[in-house]
């Protein structure tokens, strides 16, 4: 577990708005510094659990230390397999959902780091997704990894526009999605 967090990481821990997050730090409640030059803020560890403790938020995001993913796909072999590597590999903590209703319902509970999405879900596509997530403010730091097996160039640079960072084609090769999921969680 890293010892210094940036505001949007303090958010997603504390399952809040980045806007929360800087707010408290603003008014003193949550306890960091600036980086020299620049408007950044930087939260401690130590200050950032204190912060938790004080405001009764669980401490179950830094206490596993695990990278939260969501699995969305309606094709239950896939989310097997899915669950299966990622489990295993031992730094996610996974929870899975069949379509967009679910997704949105496991979203706004697990509040996951990373959501890696089926195109075509039997009640919608992963474009509405997409721009669903995108227009939440509290949902701004959550990465989309797009799965497909059926998308054109085209739709994937659409795809790519709606919100999603990165785009893997089905059939997929398992560490290249594992490090396609490290390289995106990674990303500012």
């Amino acid at each position: 577990m890293k010892d210094l967090f940036t505001t949007g990481e303090a958010a997603s821990i504390c399952k809040v708005s980045q806007q929360t997050i800087i707010r408290c730090f603003d008014a003193g409640r949550l306890e960091g510094f600036r980086v020299p030059g620049s408007r950044f803020r930087r939260i401690p560890l130590k200050n950032l659990v204190r912060f938790m403790k004080d405001n009764n938020i669980p401490l179950d995001t830094i206490e596993s230390g695990k990278r939260k993913i969501l699995i969305v796909d309606d094709d239950s072999e896939i989310v097997e397999l899915l669950e299966d590597v990622l489990e295993r590999d031992g730094r996610f903590e996974i929870k899975t959902a069949s379509s967009g209703y679910e997704a949105g319902m496991a979203t706004e509970k697990f509040r996951p780091e990373l959501i890696l999405l089926d195109y075509m879900l039997p009640d919608v596509n992963g474009n509405v997704v997409c721009q669903t997530i995108r227009k939440n403010p509290e949902f701004e730091n959550i990465k989309i990894i797009i799965i497909s097996g059926v998308v054109k160039q085209d739709e994937i640079a659409q795809l790519l526009k709606s919100g999603a960072e990165d785009f893997i084609r089905k059939p997929f090769n398992i560490t290249e999605l594992t490090d396609k999921i490290t390289f995106v969680l990674q990303m500012k």
